[in-house]
């Protein structure tokens, strides 16, 4: 059987590598779904978790804000541990129940940790919603987003002028924002940034 290093799965992680991912799946999923189920979850709870605990070391790798000072095992347990136990609270289950068996890092709880974990679930409200608009609606943003600019976005949308485009461009990220902030996740991520 391979073993990886611990650079190895980090680079494969960056790379995004179906192997790498594949292995660290198969050989970490089992320890974190145990604890997660043992703890008030359940097998998608798991599977959330898993994915996005390897989205934020990717983050933190792309950012290069990411020191191993312990295994990987280590590291990923620390990581879905931290994101569960942030979960439950949000379920409102006290963290002093928590039963945990396994070795984790508490040192990895640093701000910019918490930050990256923070930014995922605001990204996660702000795709969820960004779906939920009109496929105009999304072309126009996306293109925004990419900072193209409004004279090329008239163009790729058929629109007649620049002062159209913009406009667009203002109603559709108008409704966007409203849209987020109905959302009960939006407060839900306010109040606990206060």
């Amino acid at each position: 059987m391979i073993n990886y290093t611990n650079e190895e799965l980090l680079h494969g992680i960056l790379r995004n590598d179906n192997l790498i991912l594949q292995y660290i799946y198969k050989n970490y999923f089992y320890k974190i779904n145990f604890f997660i189920k043992k703890n008030s979850g359940d097998d998608e709870d798991s599977n959330d978790i898993f994915q996005e605990a390897i989205i934020i070391i990717y983050r933190k790798l792309k950012a290069n804000d990411l020191v191993l000072d312990c295994e990987f095992e280590t590291y990923i347990y620390s990581v879905c541990r931290f994101l569960w136990l942030k979960q439950l609270e949000k379920r409102k289950n006290e963290k002093e129940k928590i039963q945990d068996n396994h070795e984790f890092n508490e040192e990895i709880y640093d701000r910019s940790f918490e930050e990256t974990a923070d930014l995922n679930e605001k990204y996660k409200l702000y795709q969820k919603h960004f779906k939920n608009l009109g496929k105009d609606c999304q072309k126009i943003l996306q293109l925004f987003f990419d900072k193209v600019p409004l004279k090329q976005i008239a163009q790729v949308m058929g629109y007649q002028s620049e002062k159209y485009a913009k406009k667009r461009k203002y109603k559709c990220k108008e409704y966007l924002v409203k849209s987020i902030k109905q959302d009960i996740e939006y407060k839900k991520i306010l109040e606990d940034n206060i």
